[in-house]
């Protein structure tokens, strides 16, 4: 293996957890590579184009660079913009569009393999989210074109018959712009009420939206079937069909735990699927290899943020130059 492809840790995942991780790796001297399977902070790119993140833009910030925005709630652009500028400040080594395939011992190292080349580390740092792989309805139908798991642009859906599955945030924000586009939308909800997580400032808007008829709402439902030009849709009342152009499954996502499995790494066995990790250092069952962000929390992916995981990249660049230094 060349010399070059040798480093004293490697960060899996180009989140901004990822990029605080590469700040602190570089701050302390060690030889790091960042490695991202998409786009710089492919999760935020995977955003709504149009969403307004819930965080005041400072809660946002790493390393110590300040995050300027136009309000007090900043924008999927400025974000975007921001971290592209840390990678920019601090000369960050990221390789983008390489996803790793598989991590494994070699001696008292690390050997990984990606899409593109492979690897060898002392250490690594798995920062890899829970963006990636999102809840099915295990519906027939599903794996139609015209089912999407991820929303983008609501001008794509104008004039549409749109279906918006779930509750929270990321399907208000569906059902709400592209009722605005001029989409006929319908909305799919598994409990008996919004959800007590959606934003402050939009919870009204959906609650009126709804009373008044524009946006139809079908609480205690669910999908029960999709096909080319209309869908079933289970209500307490017994199942209905309406026609349909789209479905907009805004129903969650989880991390990749078979990744972290693959690896050595342990899991809870309860609904939580907590990896095993050491709470000072960040430090898996797995010598050598470390967790940061929201991956820490297994299926719990609401307790951490970007705000409280930047703490992780300090205790974990820490631990591994106490280590390197046989302390």
């Amino acid at each position: 293996m060349k010399a070059e492809n040798i480093y004293d840790v490697i960060i899996i995942g180009g989140g901004p957890i990822g990029l605080a991780c590469g700040i602190q790796a570089k701050k302390a001297g060690l030889k790091y590579l960042i490695i991202e399977k998409g786009v710089l902070v492919n999760s935020l790119y995977n955003y709504p184009v149009n969403m307004t993140f819930f965080s005041t833009s400072e809660r946002l910030e790493i390393g110590g660079v300040p995050f300027v925005s136009n309000n007090n709630k900043p924008t999927r652009s400025e974000a975007l913009e921001y971290y592209r500028r840390i990678v920019t400040s601090f000369d960050l080594k990221i390789h983008l569009f390489e996803e790793v395939a598989e991590v494994k011992r070699s001696g008292k190292n690390f050997k990984i393999i990606t899409s593109k080349s492979e690897y060898k580390t002392a250490n690594i740092i798995i920062s890899t989210g829970f963006y990636d792989i999102p809840y099915l309805l295990n519906v027939k139908g599903e794996d139609l074109p015209k089912v999407k798991h991820y929303y983008d642009d609501p001008h794509y859906y104008a004039f549409q018959n749109v279906v918006v599955v779930g509750a929270a945030n990321s399907a208000i924000d569906a059902a709400l712009e592209t009722w605005r586009k001029g989409a006929k939308v319908t909305m799919v909800i598994r409990g008996d009420k919004i959800s007590e997580r959606v934003k402050y400032w939009v919870k009204p808007d959906i609650d009126n939206r709804i009373k008044e008829g524009s946006i139809k709402a079908y609480f205690n439902s669910e999908l029960k079937e999709i096909r080319e030009d209309e869908v079933d849709i289970k209500t307490p009342e017994g199942t209905i069909t309406i026609q349909n152009d789209w479905v907009i499954a805004m129903t969650g996502y989880q991390p990749n735990l078979q990744f972290l499995r693959k690896a050595g790494i342990k899991i809870s066995e309860d609904d939580v699927c907590k990896p095993d990790y050491n709470e000072n250092n960040y430090q898996t069952n797995v010598k050598g290899i470390y967790l940061a962000g929201v991956i820490c929390g297994g299926m719990n992916t609401h307790r951490l943020f970007i705000e409280n995981s930047r703490e992780h990249a300090v205790k974990i660049v820490k631990d591994i130059v106490k280590k390197s230094k046989g302390s």
